[in-house]
C-alpha cells in the first residue's frame, strides 16, 4: 500500500483493512472468515438537532459502529470533532475489536461520533448535543448490548450526561451503559489515567528487551491532552527528561526538560502549551522529528506519513493515538530499525480500566485505585509479552504480531459461535 492510501480519514479506513489482510494472509485464514471480520456488523447514522443557546435550531450529524461482536457487546469511545466522518468511525471500530482482543477483554469494537465543534458550545449546549445524540442511538445502546466510553473532546462530564439519559429512559438508574464516569456515580479508580499509564506500561516492557535505560531517555510527546500529559508525568517520574511536547495549537522545546505537571499548569492558564516561558517553540510536525530517545504520539491519526517518517530520529515510538502512523510509514520506520508499540497495544488501558469499571458497576462492588494499576500492569504486560512472542516466533513487526494475535482470538469466538441462522 503507498502513502497515497494513508493521507485522509478515508484512508484510514483503507490502511486498517490493509493490516487486517496481511494478518490474515500469514494466519492462512480461510476467505468466508476474513470477509466477516472485515466488514462492520452495525452502522448507525442519525440527525441530531439541538436548540441552541440563541433560540435557533442546529442539526448536526452522528454516528454509531459496531464492528464485531463475536466476544461479546460491543465497546468503544464516543468524540466530537469537526473532522469525524462515517469511515473514520468505521475504522476506529475495527481497531477496538482488535484491541479488546490484543488484551483479551470479552469485548467486540464499536465507535460513536458527532461532527461538531465542542469549543464553539456552551455547556449548556453540549449537554443538549449530548442527551440528542444519546436519545438518536438508545435503540443499540446497552449494558449487555454496547458500552460507550471517552473519546477525543468527551469527557466524565459528558458520560455522565449519557448514563443520566439512559437512565431517565429507563426509569432507573444504569451506570454500567458507560465507562469513564464521575467516581460520584460508579465510575472507577484509576479510569482517568489508565490510557497514559497503559502507554508507559508498554514503553516500560518494549525499553527492557531494547536494552534502553529508561530512567535516562528523552521523551517527546505530541498531544498534551490527557493520555500525553499522563503519560509525559509518569515517565518523567521514572527519570525520563521529556524534551518537548505539544497541542493543538503549537509545542514547547527544552533541551534541559520539561516538568509536565508546571506545563499542564501554564496550559490551563492560556489554553495551550504554546509560548510556555524557558523553551523553544516548536510545530506540531517538527516535534515529529525531535531527537530523542522515545517518541510518543498522542493526539490525532496519520501524523507521521511517508513524507516525515525519513526524519523521524527516536529510536522507539508507543502510539498514544489510534492509528498516528500511516501504512507507508510504517514500512519507513521498520527498515530502519525504529520499534513501534502499535494502537491497539500501546493505548489498550484505557478499555482495560473501561471493562473493570463496567465490571464494578454489574457486581456493585468497587475496588482500589492501587487494586486497578495492578490488575492494568497485569493485562498490558502480559498482552505485551504474547505480541513480543509472536513477533520472535514469525520475523514480523510488533503491530503485525499484534494483529495476528487479535484476528486469531476473534475467528476462533467466529468459528466457534457459527453462522445464525
Amino acid at each position: 500500500m503507498t502513502d497515497a492510501v494513508c493521507a485522509t480519514k478515508s484512508d484510514f479506513l483503507a490502511a486498517a483493512i490493509h493490516y487486517v489482510d496481511l494478518a490474515a494472509e500469514k494466519l492462512h485464514l480461510d476467505r468466508g472468515t476474513l470477509k466477516v471480520l472485515k466488514e462492520p456488523k452495525r452502522i448507525l447514522s442519525v440527525s441530531v438537532p439541538v436548540r441552541l443557546d440563541n433560540g435557533q435550531v442546529e442539526v448536526f450529524r452522528g454516528f454509531r459502529v459496531q464492528h464485531n461482536l463475536s466476544r461479546g457487546p460491543a465497546k468503544g469511545g464516543i468524540r466530537f470533532h469537526p473532522e469525524v466522518n462515517m469511515d473514520e468511525v468505521i475504522a476506529l471500530a475495527m481497531l477496538m475489536t482488535w484491541k479488546c482482543a490484543v488484551v483479551d477483554i470479552p469485548y467486540g469494537g464499536a465507535k460513536g461520533g458527532v461532527i461538531c465543534n465542542p469549543k464553539d458550545l456552551s455547556d449548556g449546549e453540549l449537554e443538549r448535543l449530548t442527551r440528542r445524540y444519546v436519545s438518536e442511538i438508545g435503540i443499540i445502546i446497552g449494558p449487555e448490548k454496547d458500552i460507550p466510553a471517552p473519546d477525543v473532546n468527551t469527557n466524565p462530564q459528558v458520560m455522565a450526561w449519557i448514563m443520566d439519559t439512559v437512565s431517565m429512559q429507563a426509569g432507573f438508574s444504569v451506570p454500567s451503559v458507560v465507562t469513564g464516569k464521575p467516581l460520584e456515580i460508579g465510575g472507577s479508580q484509576g479510569r482517568n489515567e489508565a490510557t497514559g499509564r497503559g502507554v508507559v506500561f508498554a514503553i516500560e516492557e518494549a525499553c527492557s528487551r531494547l536494552g534502553m535505560d529508561l530512567a535516562s531517555a528523552t521523551v517527546a510527546v505530541q498531544g498534551f491532552g490527557n493520555v500525553g500529559y499522563v503519560a509525559a508525568r509518569l515517565l518523567h517520574g521514572l527519570g525520563c527528561r521529556i524534551v518537548a511536547v505539544s497541542d493543538s495549537r503549537g509545542g514547547v522545546y527544552r533541551q534541559e526538560g520539561l516538568d509536565p505537571e508546571e506545563v499542564l499548569a501554564f496550559k490551563q492558564r492560556t489554553g495551550s502549551v504554546e509560548g510556555y516561558p524557558g523553551g523553544t517553540g516548536l510545530s506540531n510536525a517538527k516535534l515529529l522529528e525531535t531527537d530523542c530517545d522515545i517518541l510518543v504520539p498522542a493526539a490525532l491519526e496519520n501524523q507521521i506519513t511517508a513524507a516525515n517518517a525519513p526524519s523521524v530520529r527516536a529510536r522507539l515510538i508507543a502510539e498514544g493515538a489510534n492509528g498516528p502512523i500511516s501504512a507507508g510509514a510504517d514500512r519507513i520506520l521498520e527498515e530502519r530499525g525504529i520499534t513501534v508499540i502499535p494502537d491497539i497495544l500501546a493505548n489498550a488501558g484505557g478499555v482495560v480500566v473501561s471493562y473493570f469499571e463496567w465490571v464494578q458497576g454489574l457486581q456493585h462492588f468497587f475496588w482500589s485505585e492501587e487494586e486497578v494499576n495492578r490488575q492494568l500492569r497485569r493485562r498490558i504486560t502480559g498482552s505485551f509479552r504474547q505480541v513480543w512472542a509472536l513477533k520472535e516466533e514469525h520475523g514480523v513487526s510488533m503491530r503485525m504480531a499484534a494483529y495476528m494475535l487479535a484476528l486469531d482470538k476473534v475467528a476462533r469466538a467466529h468459528r466457534l459461535r457459527g453462522l445464525y441462522p
